[in-house]
């Protein structure tokens, strides 16, 4: 004997059904900000730190990942070291690699992340220091250029007026600015700074 489905039975069945879809949907979308929130610790911990650099002596470029997350990894600061060396003699010093954030840091305040940066000193030795003091003036005789601790540039399109107060406002270390010949001085060393040739 063929009996019809009883309506409330069917009714009582969608309504279950579609209740188990909502949970199963709501759990779905608790666990998702937890999974994201992972993904991104994650990604943060692998975030590449990129530097695209010309040294306005050798002629030479280098575009390098030099720290991962937290991580400075050590191939990459030795390239940088060599990159950055006293280009009078040849001479290679470890570098501090905090310079390498004020590099990077820098460019991103001023507008330009991952910009090429312009190079116009990196490490000197002794001897090539003592060259440029007989030479040229504004040269520091303990120089932190002699300990790996500074760099002078310029980034190609910013006015190095604009490129010093930015460094200023960073607060990481020495910045000298050296408007006739259009390059800044950034340094780890304590926060200073001074300008060379300035009317003001």
């Amino acid at each position: 004997m063929h009996t019809s489905p009883n309506p409330s039975s069917c009714l009582s069945f969608v309504r279950s059904t579609l209740f188990l879809l909502a949970l199963v949907s709501a759990g779905a979308c608790f666990q998702s900000p937890a999974a994201s929130a992972q993904e991104l610790s994650a990604a943060a911990n692998q975030e590449h730190h990129l530097l695209l650099l010309y040294n306005t002596h050798t002629g030479e470029r280098i575009k390098i990942v030099y720290r991962r997350g937290e991580q400075y990894l050590p191939a990459a600061l030795a390239k940088l070291d060599y990159f950055l060396r006293d280009h009078r003699t040849g001479d290679i010093r470890h570098f501090d690699p905090n310079l390498y954030d004020i590099l990077s840091d820098l460019a991103a305040s001023v507008g330009r992340p991952g910009a090429e940066i312009d190079i116009v000193c990196g490490y000197r030795s002794p001897s090539t220091n003592e060259f440029l003091r007989s030479h040229t003036a504004g040269v520091a005789k303990n120089s932190l250029h002699i300990q790996a601790e500074a760099i002078d540039l310029r980034i190609p399109g910013i006015d190095t007026l604009t490129l010093r107060r930015a460094a200023l406002a960073l607060a990481r270390g020495g910045v000298g600015y050296y408007p006739r010949s259009d390059f800044i001085h950034v340094d780890t060393g304590r926060v200073r700074q001074w300008c060379f040739n300035c009317l003001s």
